[in-house]
């Protein structure tokens, strides 16, 4: 694919990345392969120099998850270690919080799950009830609370976990970051048993009065939200990044078979009922690629408000992307597309995770209907 409107350092890295895909392809081992991209310093490309990462931002880090997944090797926690959690402990966290986390998290030995999506509280993070109280006598937080759908929990050192504080002045519920390490006492997880083929797991979380020391919580109190969505943006930006690796390689192994395959003694690429889908699934991939491009852009600028909108739209664009190119991409192979041998059939299930999590299309065509366009909600 193209790389035009990027600078020369990001050619050169996409190239590397590119490289170092090819070498672990499909059958990759997600340890060795998170292993050796930490120690050529892509993990944390994203992450501030001082603390280990390579002072780069989303823009460099959706190129190595883009280009990972066009190899057949995307990094799933790549999504939530060094983009949502190192992104917020980088923006928000305590001096004592970036040195403990942000090296470990840049070079790969240590890794963050995010857990925000509740039983009841998916879309509407309003919702949330996991809640946190203070100790009087000791200072320290307790947490309560159910996650669901967290992703890579069994590999994760600690988990992120936004709960709930009570505001002194008014009452109300607000927002709060919380490190809570995998074996605080009382922090259990039970693994989700899904359809979906994947090298990461999912769980529930329970968190049954979980104590943690003060200097667990993450942030300042008084910016609950603006701290959430710092990390929420990069995560739809590196979703899109998923979608559309995950799309290009689909793609490129249909037209690899559609250029290869003959039926009465031409390819079956010649014909253009073969050609032109897969043609406007690249148009297509490219761009929600160009939207995601923007998103990482304004992201990286400081501009929260525009990445909001951009960010919202790549992820929405690079799913719907996704999903056509795996389906036409299999349909090309026809029968062959279902078999193990040549791994598409697999992705016409992951393929549909780009359109639910971390957020709907529903959701992201609500908030360009009341965001951008002014129109009033329904809700």
């Amino acid at each position: 694919m193209s790389a035009t409107l990027e600078t020369a350092e990001h050619k050169a890295l996409r190239a590397a990345v590119a490289a170092l895909g090819k070498r672990h392809g499909r059958g990759y081992d997600r340890e060795a392969l998170w292993a050796e991209a930490a120690k050529l310093g892509y993990l944390g490309v994203n992450l501030p120099e001082e603390y280990g990462g390579g002072g780069g931002g989303i823009a460099e880090l959706s190129i190595v998850l883009e280009e990972l997944g066009a190899s057949g090797c995307p990094l799933l926690m790549m999504i939530v270690s060094p983009a949502i959690c190192g992104t917020v402990i980088a923006r928000f966290g305590t001096e004592s919080q970036k040195q403990a986390w942000l090296p470990g998290l840049a070079d790969g030995t240590r890794t963050m799950a995010f857990g925000i999506t509740e039983p009841d509280a998916g879309s509407n993070s309003h919702r949330i009830t996991t809640t946190a109280r203070r100790d009087p006598e000791t200072g320290d937080w307790l947490l309560t609370g159910r996650k669901v759908f967290i992703s890579g929990v069994d590999l994760a050192d600690a988990t992120l976990i936004v709960g709930r504080t009570e505001d002194a002045r008014t009452g109300n519920l607000k927002p709060c970051l919380f490190i809570v390490p995998r074996d605080a006492e009382g922090f259990t997880r039970r693994a989700i048993d899904m359809e979906l083929s994947a090298v990461e797991k999912q769980f529930e979380l329970t968190l049954d009065d979980v104590r943690l020391p003060a200097d667990a919580f993450v942030g300042d109190e008084d910016a609950g939200l603006l701290q959430l969505f710092a990390g929420l943006n990069p995560e739809r930006i590196m979703t899109a990044a998923f979608a559309i690796g995950m799309g290009r390689y689909a793609l490129s192994r249909a037209v690899e078979y559609a250029r290869d395959r003959q039926v009465w003694k031409t390819p079956i690429g010649a014909h253009q009922a073969i050609a032109h889908p897969l043609a406007q699934a690249h148009i297509d991939l490219e761009l929600a690629r160009l939207m995601m491009q923007k998103a990482a852009h304004l992201y990286d600028a400081g501009d929260d408000i525009g990445a909001g909108e951009a960010a919202n739209m790549a992820k929405y664009a690079a799913g719907e992307a996704c999903v056509r190119a795996v389906d036409q991409s299999v349909h090309t192979l026809g029968g062959n597309g279902l078999t193990r041998e040549f791994g598409l059939g697999s992705l016409i299930t992951a393929s549909r995770v780009a359109r639910i999590a971390p957020v709907s299309r529903e959701m992201i065509l609500n908030y360009v209907s009341h965001q951008t366009l002014g129109l009033p909600k329904s809700y």
